[in-house]
């Protein structure tokens, strides 16, 4: 059964990058028919943390992702981003909270097949008004770091799919952001990659303090998770420390609440 949730939170300052307030989202369809794809979700995401949300298809964790980073407005409901009111932005605001305050990575890499690897890590730079020298400077700096290097040049139908997520990766790391909002980053992958992306993952959010919210059903994620929210059905079920997580086989099924 799931556990009853708070109903009132209040945002706590600089502890907190990110916090969720009774959050609904809502979609009206043809017909009249409604349905929900989050009811009431109350998440407090501490600074640096890594957080997985763990949920089948269909849960809300796509809608949820949506909701913090800008991307959909919410039915009712507030998300504050460092203790202020993402409702209250400005279109400009929005737009600058979106090119360096999140990086996004999805799990079907997104990468522009006619630009080099450079060239698409480039890319978020230039609407950030970053100089050409600059930002083929950190693009190729952050290449490097995601251990691809001497593939500056390479477009990515000459990368691998493990290659290509490193290239989505530092694309997302483009612009300096502060929460990184990976969706489903194994999806495509195979176990031996998908646990080096895990890895990855886990270093830059050590070693740069980005926050970083994985949204899968890949129990592998688990492992390197600090907590981890069950989400089922639009609800959160519960929350929970990484060390209270009982974790088994890598291809055993995921025990959804």
């Amino acid at each position: 059964m799931a556990q009853k949730q708070e109903q009132k939170a209040v945002p706590s300052g600089e502890e907190y990058v990110i916090e969720t307030v009774d959050l609904w989202k809502i979609y009206e369809l043809a017909g009249g028919i409604q349905t929900v794809a989050l009811r009431g979700i109350n998440l407090k995401v501490k600074r640096g943390e890594y957080l997985t949300v763990m949920g089948p298809s269909g849960s809300g964790k796509t809608t949820l992702f949506n909701m913090i980073g800008g991307l959909d407005k919410p039915t009712r409901g507030k998300i504050y981003i460092d203790g202020r009111d993402l409702s209250r932005f400005s279109d400009r605001e929005l737009s600058s909270f979106r090119s360096h305050r999140i990086g996004y990575i999805f799990q079907t890499f997104n990468l522009i097949p006619t630009l080099t690897a450079l060239d698409n890590v480039a890319l978020p730079m230039v609407f950030a008004g970053v100089s050409k020298q600059e930002r083929e400077k950190r693009a190729a700096e952050l290449l490097d770091r995601v251990g691809l290097g001497e593939r500056l040049n390479h477009l990515p139908t000459e990368l691998s799919g493990g290659q290509q997520q490193r290239v989505a990766i530092a694309r997302a790391l483009a612009n300096n952001p502060s929460i990184i909002l990976a969706d489903e980053p194994t999806a495509n992958l195979d176990l031996n990659t998908g646990l080096e992306i895990i890895g990855l993952l886990r270093d830059l959010n050590r070693e740069l303090g980005v926050t970083v919210i994985t949204n899968t059903h890949d129990l592998k994620v688990i492992e390197v998770s600090d907590r981890i929210a069950w989400l089922s059905d639009g609800e959160f079920q519960r929350i929970e420390d990484k060390i209270e997580v009982e974790i088994g086989p890598l291809d055993a099924k995921i025990p959804y609440p």
